[in-house]
């Protein structure tokens, strides 16, 4: 007898975060307030139980400038901050679940297009690399949650979200208020997740964007560039010297006096090095 094939989430997500939110907001007004036996748990991967129960779960805002699409979480008792599992379609889904897919057609980059691969998004930015998978002693980025009308591609591998990375296009307006708009396409957020580090696929990224935006003949990399990224450029340059002359380091709106060529400042870095 052939095996059932699981879906996941973003395979059966309709495009609809006001009724994912309804459904979420109605199944919380039935949790109890922890203050009487609960029957409902959740098993973590470790074996642990968690109860299901109003002070064990939240609401997280999705998107920054869009305060009313919300996820319901879990987070783990003994780490408040830590998400151990999403409520979508009725039931709770441990947190690299949502991260996985059943569809073979989901290899590689694809352009972030649903609200399912937006939550997807959200969880590799804040929830994974936020929280778990970033070093907090070294100069890592934190980056916010992500515009609703935030260009993402995510990178899938396997049949699993792997990493992502995000775009400011040439027009689009700077944010914080401002009038301003970027003068070219930016290479914004990058994360690829750490145990798929270290295989070339920050170059991919990287080469991605490049090939995405080909007719530009300046393209930007978000100021400050982490020492991390800054090897990913070094051996892209290194790897693709007709882009040497096409990536800056740019703060917006990345006006000539504002961008700096990613590959001169190698240049300059490595003639400051000692013998």
């Amino acid at each position: 007898m052939a095996s059932i094939k699981q879906s996941y989430p973003v395979d059966i997500l309709e495009d609809d975060p006001e009724g994912l939110l309804e459904a979420a907001l109605a199944y919380y007004a039935t949790l109890g307030d922890g203050a009487g036996p609960s029957q409902e748990v959740f098993s973590l991967p470790s074996g642990e139980q968690v109860k299901l129960e109003a002070s064990s779960v939240c609401f997280c805002t999705v998107h920054r400038d869009e305060p009313q699409h919300k996820i319901l979480v879990l987070v783990n008792p003994q780490d408040t901050k830590t998400v151990v599992a999403v409520y979508i379609k009725g039931s709770w889904w441990p947190t690299e679940d949502v991260l996985r897919t059943s569809d073979p057609a989901r290899e590689g980059l694809m352009k972030v297009q649903s609200f399912g691969e937006r939550i997807i998004l959200f969880i590799l930015n804040v929830i994974i690399f936020g929280r778990l998978e970033r070093n907090l002693d070294a100069d890592d980025m934190f980056f916010l949650p992500h515009s609703v009308k935030e260009q993402a591609k995510i990178l899938w591998r396997n049949g699993a979200a792997v990493g992502f990375y995000t775009t400011k296009t040439k027009g689009s307006l700077c944010g914080n208020g401002s009038a301003a708009c970027y003068v070219l396409p930016v290479f914004d957020t990058v994360f690829v997740r750490r145990q798929h580090r270290r295989q070339g696929l920050g170059m991919a990224l990287l080469q991605d964007f490049c090939e995405t935006f080909r007719e530009d003949e300046a393209l930007g990399v978000s100021w400050p560039i982490s020492s991390a990224m800054f090897q990913v450029c070094r051996k892209f340059l290194l790897a693709c010297p007709e882009e040497r002359g096409r990536l800056w380091e740019v703060e917006p709106p990345g006006a000539w006096g504002q961008r700096v060529n990613i590959w001169l400042k190698i240049q300059l870095q490595q003639c400051r090095l000692p013998e």
